[in-house]
């Protein structure tokens, strides 16, 4: 199968979520493709999908890229009448909600009386570029730490409140103003957050008399703020990076013959665009004029640049070789493979990941036991451990700041997005973290034959005619030319050169796993395996001693044949891929059992086994046997299914992860699998499986750093061995340190 189909899939398909692992929404999904159900994970979430009397509004949100914004939308939206469902993206800010007809309006003023500032957008609208952002802000709370370390150099030195309380106001009203307006709209919405938290621990502090203490506070929050929101932008530019990898402006052939630019976002359908040597291309097309080679790597992830001429195909966002090449636009840029990637990684995450279902479900609970303790403490703490009030006051404000999941709940998220981003890189459009983060426990993996294990064209061989050689002949053209299976292309092209007139065949079928049909003359004639022929037992003497020369040659075997008998059959051979051992091997230094499961003929499968050091490989093999057989090996553990054709679509759905050959697999085998290789490399396999290991990594790595920085300063704090400002400081840290770790992903080598 050409690309594009890969396109029409992303357009049909659920491919993912937000890059944020506190995106979710309330509904039940159900994949719409072969009831895809995983026997593992939790499915990918539904896109939302209003019924005739709702509507969906998208918003962007600028300020919305916390868990905290999050928390604060939901009280507000969901209790609120007419509002049906809710999708969150905060690494894309961006909001979804199904709501009644002529609502959003009125969804629009509660987000601003909010604080926010929501922008409609649409649904094919490109991934949103974040604008530059300014050093105003940067330089303004700046100053206000500087102000801040000299009324608190002012405390040191013990100089009167005279002195310092203006100093510290200076730095409190330059840095806090924006907290204090989101904490109070947080308790307004009685909504517990960092901001409401932050807002009374400084408040409380300014109380009882700590203006140095609260000014070194809130200016340090206001600036790990800032630094966090710069470092998770770097995220978001990774995703919407992919993007730049197309030009901007394209050359496009006018209506008087003259080359112009133009915008990309600007060209029509069918348009003619030129692009130079060494240029990049800037929308998906077929080529119609000239000779070249195209590095697509940035694409598919393949390696060696490919020959392109006329009618073949070429995509946004590859790089020209040595000639020029003019192409027609196959679609819009909205419609070109590489933004359908970028919103395939952009969105990647419906399914939350086991480890990331914890860390939100870790984060409901340790906020409001933080700080109850903390009230606790500042109330019961005189009472039952004696000293004074104010000192076990100044304890339950430390607890406070403490009380902050940020760390903990950012921790996720970034680690998943740059895995995905990178995958993207190598060629993978994985549909959810949820695979990604189990790929790592795949123990069994499945493999279709043609168009996997080999080249998938095969060519014709030889055939054999019982009778009335030219008839037989042109209905297994005729047949033939009319399906897109790989063994019936090999035929229609090996007998289009005998000057074969096609048939006019009637009620043509393509029936999965067995071969085509049609009718003609008033009978029913069929294309495709043995054992679907009505005659299959009834072979003649001849035939038999042909079936099992051909099957020694290890090729896959077509027979044409009626209700009377068998008229011809056609021996094609494929070609193993030249990768396909190294990936076998990679595969089972893993630990990965591989099994082939193939339609085809058991002596031809035997013998592809044989030559790729397969031990274990089924042929003949029915679309539910190969379901059934998977079905067995999901209950012991996680299982992989790989194939390209419909005849593979249960088995795909039946594994907890299944993975498509992105170029040459069908729209319904890529519709219904959680993985497009999208150069059909096998080798890819075993490098999702050591990213998978990777992230698995990071993500312990990550969650072990946000716990236990949490940990050490709750025992410091009861302790009253931490400072206020100490406790922000170690939360800035404990973020910018995951932030910072995750972003390794980004630049992981996974070779082998």
């Amino acid at each position: 199968m050409k690309k594009e189909q890969v396109q029409k899939d992303l357009d049909r398909t659920t491919v993912a979520k937000s890059v944020s692992s506190c995106c979710e929404t309330h509904t039940h999904h159900d994949h719409s493709h072969d009831n895809h159900q995983h026997h593992t994970a939790a499915s990918t979430v539904a896109p939302l999908t209003p019924s005739a009397d709702q509507e969906l509004t998208q918003f962007y949100i600028a300020q919305m890229d916390c868990p905290v914004e999050e928390q604060l939308i939901r009280s507000k939206l969901e209790t609120k009448m007419g509002v049906v469902q809710l999708q969150f993206n905060l690494m894309q800010r961006r909001l979804d909600v199904v709501h009644a007809q002529g609502l959003a309006a009125e969804i629009t003023r509660d987000l601003t009386r909010l604080g926010m500032a929501p922008q409609q957008i649409h649904e094919t609208q490109a991934p949103t570029q974040t604008p530059s952002a300014s050093y105003r802000p940067l330089v303004k709370i700046g100053i206000a730490v500087g102000l801040a370390l000299v009324a608190e150099g002012m405390t040191w030195l013990d100089l009167s409140a005279a002195w310092v309380l203006p100093v510290a106001l200076a730095a409190l009203l330059l840095s806090g103003l924006s907290i204090y307006k989101k904490g109070w709209i947080a308790l307004a919405n009685r909504n517990l957050n960092i901001n409401a938290l932050m807002s009374i621990a400084v408040t409380g502090a300014v109380l009882i008399g700590s203006w140095a203490e609260a000014a070194m506070v809130m200016s340090l929050f206001a600036l790990a703020e800032l630094i966090e929101a710069r470092s998770l932008d770097r995220v978001r530019h990774a995703v919407d990076g992919l993007l730049n990898l197309a030009p901007e402006q394209v050359e496009v052939l006018t209506a008087d013959g003259q080359w112009q630019l133009q915008h990309a976002q600007q060209v029509p359908l069918g348009a003619v665009v030129r692009v130079m040597p060494g240029a990049r291309i800037g929308l998906d097309g077929v080529v119609q004029a000239g000779r070249s080679v195209v590095n697509q790597a940035p694409i598919t992830g393949e390696s060696v640049p490919v020959d392109k001429q006329e009618g073949d195909e070429v995509f946004a966002g590859s790089i020209n070789g040595f000639g020029e090449l003019q192409f027609i636009t196959q679609g819009t840029y909205d419609n070109t493979l590489l933004v359908r990637i970028a919103l395939a990684v952009q969105n990647a995450q419906q399914g939350k990941a086991p480890v990331q279902r914890f860390v939100d479900q870790f984060s409901r609970v340790y906020t409001p036991i933080v700080t109850l303790v903390a009230l606790a403490l500042a109330v019961l703490g005189p009472w039952v451990f004696g000293g004074a009030w104010l000192d076990w006051v100044y304890k339950a404000l430390v607890l406070l700041v403490i009380a902050c999941p940020c760390a903990l709940v950012i921790s996720t998220p970034v680690a998943v997005v740059s895995a995905l981003t990178r995958a993207a890189r190598m060629g993978l459009l994985i549909k959810g973290g949820v695979y990604l983060e189990q790929a790592r426990h795949l123990r069994y993996l499945a493999l279709d034959k043609t168009g996997t294990l080999t080249v998938g064209q095969p060519q014709l061989q030889d055939h054999w005619l019982a009778a009335n050689a030219d008839q037989a002949l042109a209905l297994a053209y005729s047949l033939a030319q009319r399906s897109d299976h790989p063994a019936s292309v090999a035929v229609a092209e090996g007998l289009s050169g005998q000057g074969l007139n096609a048939l006019p065949l009637t009620q043509f079928e393509a029936i999965p796993g067995a071969g085509v049909q049609g009718l003609w003359d008033a009978t029913v004639w069929r294309l495709g395996k043995l054992s679907w022929m009505p005659t299959a037992a009834l072979l003649p003497d001849a035939l038999q001693d042909w079936v099992r020369l051909q099957q020694q040659r290890g090729a896959s075997l077509v027979f044409l044949g009626s209700d009377q008998q068998i008229w011809a059959a056609f021996a094609v051979l494929d070609q193993i891929k030249p990768a396909v051992a190294e990936a076998l091997h990679q595969l089972q230094t893993l630990g990965v059992q591989v099994e082939m499961l193939s339609g085809d003929n058991q002596a031809a499968v035997q013998h592809v086994a044989q030559q790729v050091g397969l031990q274990h490989a089924q042929g003949d093999l029915l679309p539910e046997d190969k379901q059934r057989i998977v079905s067995a090996r999901t209950q012991r553990g996680v299982t992989g299914m790989v194939g390209d054709g419909i005849n593979d679509a249960p088995a795909l759905a039946q594994a907890s992860i299944g993975f498509a050959m992105g170029a040459l697999g069908t729209d319904m085998a890529i519709e219904t699998a959680d993985v497009a290789i999208m150069n059909d490399d096998l080798r890819q396999i075993p490098r999702t499986i050591r990213l998978s290991q990777r992230l698995h990594q990071i993500l312990v790595q990550n969650i072990s750093v946000a716990l236990g920085i949490k940990a050490v300063f709750l025992v410091m704090a009861l302790m009253g061995s931490v400072t206020m400002w100490m406790a922000v400081f170690a939360d800035v840290g404990a973020s910018l340190l995951v932030i910072a770790n995750s972003l390794r992903l980004l630049k992981l080598r996974v070779s082998a």
